[in-house]
């Protein structure tokens, strides 16, 4: 009896190792890039990881992917048109494409630059020139799209929309800008307009939304050009709102930090800011410099009150989240992308297509592996560089360079 109870328990705890995580949306199920995975390497074998799968049709274009129930979820340019494309997340076999649009040309490159959003059996996905596709997760069926140009009255950007939707509740938020509203929040099952953000008409940036929790209550906080602000979520109605000295291009999703703080940075000598919310949704600027953390577009991620990025022109930077204040330094890898998995870091080098592994430490910069991607795009515009974010989720990492997708087992399973 005891010979069974052992196997049936043992049994049990596999099968619990086997549940696969998801990462449904930009940045994870949290938006702050952090991998619920453990039991990854911490130091990696010469030459790098195992490259499990090579997919070769991605299509052009800058988008992230989300995983989600075994698949793998992201878009390209595929003769000419913008797509939503579906992939076996263990094989790398195409499962379907989607129309997500016409082609959005740029001098930086061709292509969408957004991540697709799941929740439950759809997928939504924003291209370059602005349409919002709604899709189920099965086949790419189109159920609905909206333009957040032509439909929604918002202006597109220079570089392209590149923001990745996000589901809340019964609602997708999105970000057309303009008179008729930053912020949208359309019906998920419809596309249904149900608010606008008529208190803050700003123009969309490049930014994405989050969600927070402050005084027991949900915010979507979102960053633009002038300003971070703060609305609900059932409503659209301004909760509160703080001026931002952006310029030329505002990039970096916002960071919760916690007790009310939301972290915020951009590049063009910009440099980042701490917000402090209080009762009542009051704000204070406990912190403003342009020194420590001039993110681009790399992303930084919050590891146990520290900040891990990249600051323009300056290096890879570890900062106080509290004080602001410098905590490390390192300038001998490239400017590129970052995410967080089991205590490491996985830096993104977006020009050589370098990645390497570094323990998230105040004590300096750790590196613990480091690979070259191989093949690298030939069909990428020379402006642009290696911009999708890494992802690790199911012991595997997930990285891109236009047409290819890389799929690497940081397991060692």
């Amino acid at each position: 009896m005891r010979s069974i109870t052992r196997s049936l328990l043992a049994g049990l705890s596999l099968a619990t190792t086997l549940v696969a995580a998801d990462w449904p949306q930009w940045r994870g199920p949290s938006r702050n890039d952090h991998s619920p995975d453990t039991g990854l390497l911490k130091q990696w074998p010469e030459g790098g990881p195992k490259q499990v799968w090579l997919f070769k049709d991605a299509g052009l274009g800058y988008s992230g992917y989300s995983v989600v129930g075994g698949k793998l979820f992201t878009m390209g340019l595929r003769n000419q048109k913008e797509q939503i494309i579906a992939l076996d997340a263990t094989t790398g076999k195409e499962l379907w494409s989607a129309p997500a649009g016409d082609k959005y040309p740029n001098d930086w490159g061709d292509g969408p630059r957004a991540t697709p959003t799941v929740d439950g059996d759809r997928v939504y996905a924003v291209g370059g020139n602005g349409l919002l596709i709604c899709a189920q997760t099965s086949d790419g069926k189109v159920l609905w799209q909206k333009s957040l140009v032509s439909d929604l009255g918002g202006k597109l950007q220079g570089w392209g929309y590149t923001e990745s939707p996000m589901v809340v509740g019964d609602k997708v938020i999105c970000t057309p800008g303009g008179s008729k509203g930053t912020l949208a929040a359309l019906n998920k099952m419809t596309g249904d307009v149900l608010w606008r953000t008529t208190d803050v008409t700003d123009e969309a940036q490049y930014s994405s939304p989050i969600l927070i929790q402050h005084d027991g209550k949900p915010q979507v906080v979102q960053l633009v050009g002038q300003k971070v602000f703060g609305v609900d979520p059932a409503t659209g109605a301004l909760l509160w709102k703080s001026p931002f000295p952006g310029r030329v291009a505002v990039i970096p999703t916002p960071i919760d930090g916690g007790e009310g703080r939301i972290y915020v940075t951009a590049a063009y000598g910009v440099g980042c800011q701490m917000i402090q919310l209080g009762a009542n949704n009051s704000v204070e600027v406990v912190y403003e410099n342009n020194k420590v953390m001039k993110n681009h577009h790399g992303g930084v991620v919050l590891v146990d009150g520290y900040l891990y990025g990249h600051s323009d022109g300056y290096g890879w930077v570890c900062q106080d989240l509290k004080t602001g204040k410098e905590v490390w330094v390192h300038k001998g890898f490239g400017k590129g992308a970052i995410h967080f998995a089991d205590g490491m870091l996985y830096c993104l080098n977006e020009k050589s297509g370098e990645v390497a592994l570094v323990e998230a430490s105040t004590k300096g910069w750790s590196q613990k592996g480091q690979f070259t991607l191989a093949p690298l795009s030939a069909q990428r515009n020379p402006q642009g560089g290696i911009w999708p974010h890494p992802v690790v989720i199911n012991g595997r990492l997930y990285l891109r360079d236009q047409e290819f997708l890389y799929c690497f087992d940081v397991k060692g399973s």
